[in-house]
Order: C-alpha cells, then structure tokens, then sequence
C-alpha cells in the first residue's frame, strides 16, 4: 500500500510539473465508496452519464493540488474553457466558482489522445431521483403488496 501511494504521489507530482499542466485544469476526486458501490447497484454504468465528484484544493497560480486524503484519488480530469459550469438553477457559473469540498455531478468524455476531458460540471446536491437511477435501480420505493 506505501508504493502505490509513494507512486500516486510521484504521478501528481510529475503532472504538476509538466509544461502542459494547463491553468484550468482541476482535480476532481471521486467519493471512493460511491464509486465503487454504484456498479454494484445500479448495474453498468451508462456510457455518457453524469458522476458524483468532490472538488479538493486547486491553487491555480501556484499550479498545486492540494490533497487531504490522496488515497481517494480515483479520476483525474481535465477542465478547458469548453466545459460548462451550472449551478442548482441551471445558471452559468466561472472554475474560480468552485471551492473546495463542492459537491459536483461532472459528464466527461475522452479526447483524442485518450485522457478525460470534463463537457459539463454541474455543483448542487443529489436529487431523489439521482439517488434512486444510481443506487437504487431495479428496487421498488413502496412495499409491494404480497
């Protein structure tokens, strides 16, 4: 477990580093049990679909990631100035918007050399009816009648 850590840390490190790191980039951490519950849940993931992520700390003049639990890190992903930012209305917000501990639904899709790219990051809490296509799915709401 130390040397997947030492490695995760290394690779954070590296990307930082990297001439191109863009400023926009911002990490994304997925809530590790929800991640791992929902296949189990829900069934297969749906191609396209939104995801619950946590926003960590991105100093973006400094380009540093600051991370509290980085044992949590399961998706990195890349924001660009095309990624739309909605709030629980609907309404437009800007990256400089979203603070640390944000609750965020993200869609993202893969560019042409492979990596995540973030099409829409939306910050509000999880509806009824989120929770119940994710985790519930296939499980009657009311008792039925036996």
């Amino acid at each position: 477990m130390g040397k997947i850590l030492q490695d995760l840390k290394y690779g954070l490190r590296m990307l930082t580093k990297s001439p191109s790191f863009p400023i926009s980039a911002v990490l994304i951490l997925t809530v590790a049990a929800g991640l791992a519950a929902r296949p189990a849940l829900a069934g297969d993931a749906q191609a396209g679909g939104e995801d619950f992520y946590i926003v960590s700390t991105v100093d973006l003049n400094r380009k540093q990631i600051v991370l509290k639990r980085p044992t949590e890190v399961t998706v990195l992903m890349q924001v660009t100035d095309k990624t739309a930012f909605t709030n629980l209305e609907g309404k437009r917000i800007q990256l400089k918007d979203l603070r640390a501990g944000d609750t965020v639904f993200a869609r993202a899709v893969t560019d042409a050399q492979g990596k995540l790219v973030a099409s829409s990051i939306r910050i509000g809490i999880m509806t009824q009816r989120e929770l119940y296509n994710r985790y519930l799915k296939g499980i009657p709401l009311s008792p039925g009648k036996s």
